[in-house]
């Protein structure tokens, strides 16, 4: 097989009813049909898109090469561990919940899904939803559902360009339009809807109850400057990462146990060079993969780059504790 090295993947964009079809500055796609509302980068069936692999999917990479490429801190050595996608939301996006490890292998599912939000971009008045306000317990929740109130009773926070929301499992959450998300994830597609404001939908409400918590470890989590970088956040499944770059940065394998390594260009340019493999350009919007064999690598700005550094944690990492700012009660109706 042939030797691993870094990569690109062609971005998958996926319709959804509260997209849009204007992309922009992100990705150039021409939206055709229905409106777009997820960029896939690493998805299961994204494709690399040049080198000795072009055309094979991440699942086909992750199966072939197992920890090798997806390092030994993934939980499943032969699945990609982490999904990152832009979020393009133009219309409210339901109000939702995903279920944990422990209920996710119950169905036989490899995994829950817990996630994480950088903002992008925003303009004034974005807004997310997320767990439920003081006071609020389970039963009364279902009974917000029932009288069409739901979003109502969820905790609404203001964001802004540059911040990032922590959304373990179980969290009822929500989004507004407005804003620009980066989501990283556990690689998992698992999503119960409890609410969506009268869209012909269907709904998981018995299910998405049963793994609801009234109180997470959700919200707002300020940056740490660590060295030459922002360390965003570091959680248990992931740990996300940012670089301003105006001068060549040398990053190596990630401490611990080893995990493959995601780049997301924000703004600019750069060149990801590593010894004895192609070099490999990225501009804003892509995605470059390392694989966890790689020991060092370097990033080159084409002038300048905001870069996005995404991987699994190699060693024990707590919970993050997310700050909620309640809005005032009425905050949801503006969406």
């Amino acid at each position: 097989m042939p030797s691993l090295v870094p990569f690109l993947v062609h971005p998958e964009f996926h319709e959804r009813v509260w997209g849009t079809r204007d992309l922009r500055p992100y990705f150039t796609h021409t939206v055709e049909g229905e409106p777009i509302g997820e960029v896939w980068l690493t998805g299961d069936t994204c494709q690399v898109s040049g080198g000795p692999l072009a055309g094979k999917t991440l699942a086909e990479v992750s199966s072939a090469y197992g920890a090798e490429f997806v390092g030994a801190a993934s939980a499943q050595p032969n699945r990609f561990p982490l999904l990152i996608k832009f979020l393009f939301p133009r219309q409210k996006l339901s109000v939702q919940v995903h279920p944990d490890d422990a209920r996710a292998h119950e169905i036989g599912e490899p995994c829950g899904k817990t996630e994480c939000w950088y903002v992008a971009r925003s303009v004034a008045g974005a807004q997310v939803g997320l767990g439920l306000r003081p006071g609020i317990d389970v039963e009364m929740f279902r009974m917000a559902i029932e009288q069409k109130q739901a979003e109502h009773m969820l905790n609404w926070l203001d964001v802004a360009a540059g911040q990032m929301i922590y959304v373990d499992a179980g969290t009822v959450h929500a989004m507004g339009p407005n804003a620009i998300f980066i989501e990283t994830q556990q690689n998992s597609d698992l999503t119960y809807r409890l609410y969506d404001y009268g869209r012909p939908r269907q709904l998981h409400l018995e299910q998405g109850l049963a793994c609801l918590r009234a109180r997470t470890h959700a919200g707002l989590v300020p940056p740490r400057r660590v060295e030459e970088h922002d360390l965003l956040l570091a959680a248990p499944r992931f740990v996300v990462e940012q670089y301003a770059i105006q001068e060549p940065v040398t990053l190596h394998a990630t401490p611990g146990a080893s995990s493959v390594q995601v780049l997301v260009a924000l703004e600019g340019g750069a060149v990801v060079e590593s010894p004895g493999a192609p070099a490999v350009t990225m501009m804003r919007g892509d995605a470059a993969i390392i694989p966890a064999c790689v020991a060092e690598f370097t990033v080159r700005p084409q002038w300048s780059a905001d870069v996005l550094r995404m991987y699994v944690p190699g060693e024990a990492t707590p919970e993050p504790q997310g700050e909620l700012r309640t809005c005032p009660a009425d905050a949801g109706s503006r969406r």
